[in-house]
């Protein structure tokens, strides 16, 4: 008789994929629900990760010359007026201020002092920041105009889930002011592989880059491109976007310049943004039955010591676990943990949390000069000498994130199907299947509501095409174009 395998969760992928997400994120103590509806608190854990994402970012977008600023949260209904495809597209998630102070009405405090104009929580700053660039953009000297900023956002969404949709959430987002289209579109690209570089490459995250589209793009802009990442029940999730806004908010707001020619003209405008809903990608590209597992770059500690302290032997344990620590390249970040927890729980703890090694340091460990230590990919535990340890530490590490990308992009191929008929796309969604299926497709928004029947959507234009020539799955006409079709988040 096989002996059933023990997990560090309750709840396993293959049976409940909801739950266990959620047994990952309280696992981890990443974050909990708030007291408000739809929201949530990110837990120090959680934020370490969202910091370590914040710092790999904002380096990237410096280095190719934007500047942090940070404008108002609250946009006056008036400004969102102008653009009325971007007011469309946010105008059912949008939380509106229609008050300013509150009173004391039989015992309860009420809203007082109705405001001229609804101001709306920001959803996005397209309009806001636009405003402002209105106002420093006067000839083309002043052009590009290159901003990013860090900020939380409010939609109201209805239906919420920790990270993946929030009613609140953090992100950052990129706004661009350019003298010619050539240069915006060339921006739009740029930050689009910047994107891709840092969810498949940093983040070892399986994800097909391409454009949305023309039916699906950001309300207001002219092209959208994005990273469609594959979770581990087959479903997408779109990881990060940008977009080129062509000059369509520069004439709602008066982004208006002088140019070379000295005729007046609008300015080329992008935006781009990734929020907190990696977290949620990262969770479901990554973690296992055991708990969270995280790529190197963001990890808030890559090896936990718990000094296993008893009585008068704990002194020299703890001298131990110093002189280990001090042994790893300044470049490992290294926790002694000696809250007054049990040793054995401790190493489950950062189990759950994902934490790449845990070494468990005893009187053992000292008589042998050895590290017992439990390696989380695969999950097994070893004694092995500390000189060996110390002198292989950077190449384990190299191979934890291996391990990882090959993992995720492993199951991902072997997610992707190729399809030829409507017969065939709906055969596979009917049949209960999930996965990225490539299909033809024309381009147009017809017979859309065959995929709405399946509950699948096209997520993408693939930026690699196969350049072969077939029928679209939804319109039977000839075309060159693949397409990436999904059930997603």
């Amino acid at each position: 008789m096989s002996m059933a395998i023990k997990h560090a969760l309750k709840t396993l992928r293959s049976e409940d994929f909801s739950a266990w997400y959620q047994e990952v994120i309280t696992g981890a103590d990443l974050a909990e629900n708030a007291d408000v509806r739809g929201c949530m608190v990110i837990k120090p854990y959680g934020y370490a990760i969202w910091e370590r994402m914040q710092r790999i970012l904002d380096d990237k977008f410096k280095e190719l010359g934007h500047t942090n600023a940070y404008f108002p949260m609250f946009i006056p209904i008036d400004l969102f007026e102008r653009e009325a495809e971007h007011v469309a597209g946010f105008a059912k998630e949008m939380a509106i201020v229609t008050h300013h102070r509150l009173e004391q009405c039989d015992g309860k405090l009420v809203p007082a002092g109705k405001l001229e104009t609804p101001l709306a929580v920001r959803p996005t700053s397209e309009m806001i920041i636009g405003q402002s660039m209105a106002k420093w953009a006067k000839s083309y000297r002043d052009l590009p105009i290159l901003l990013n900023q860090w900020c939380n956002v409010v939609r109201w969404e209805m239906r919420t889930r920790m990270f993946l949709r929030t009613a609140e959430f953090l992100w950052q987002e990129g706004h661009t002011a350019h003298e010619t289209e050539v240069e915006a579109r060339r921006e739009a690209v740029q930050m689009h592989e910047v994107y891709k570089w840092f969810i498949c490459d940093v983040l070892k995250i399986f994800g097909i880059p391409g454009k949305k589209p023309e039916y699906d793009k950001f309300a207001g802009a002219v092209e959208t491109y994005t990273v469609e990442a594959m979770m581990q029940d087959g479903k997408a999730l779109q990881a990060a976007t940008s977009h080129y806004l062509g000059q369509n908010f520069a004439k709602a707001v008066g982004i208006e310049f002088q140019g070379r020619d000295g005729k007046l003209q609008y300015a080329h405008t992008t935006s781009w943004g990734l929020s907190t809903r990696i977290i949620g990608g990262l969770i479901m590209s990554h973690s296992d039955d055991d708990g969270l597992n995280l790529p190197l770059a963001v990890a808030p500690y890559h090896i936990v010591i718990i000094p296993m302290l008893k009585g008068e032997s704990s002194q020299e344990i703890m001298e131990y676990c110093q002189k280990i620590k001090a042994m790893f390249p300044a470049s490992i970040r290294c926790f002694i943990d000696t809250k007054e927890y049990s040793a054995q729980n401790k190493k489950w703890d950062y189990v759950r949390k994902g934490v790449p090694f845990i070494l468990e340091i005893g009187s053992k460990e000292i008589e042998t000069e050895s590290v017992c230590v439990t390696q989380r990919i695969p999950l097994e535990k070893q004694s092995i000498p500390l000189s060996e340890f110390i002198g292989s530490i950077e190449k384990m590490l190299a191979d934890h994130d291996a391990i990882l990308q090959k993992r995720n992009s492993d199951f991902c191929n072997s997610k992707i199907v190729h399809v030829s008929s409507y017969n065939e796309l709906k055969e596979f969604f009917s049949s209960g299947n999930t996965g990225f299926v490539k299909a033809k497709w024309s381009g147009t928004a017809t017979n859309l509501q065959k995929l709405d029947e399946l509950s699948v959507s096209i997520r993408c234009i693939p930026t690699e095409q196969s350049g072969t020539i077939g029928k679209c799955v939804l319109t039977g006409d000839e075309t060159i174009t693949d397409a990436i079709f999904a059930k997603s988040y």
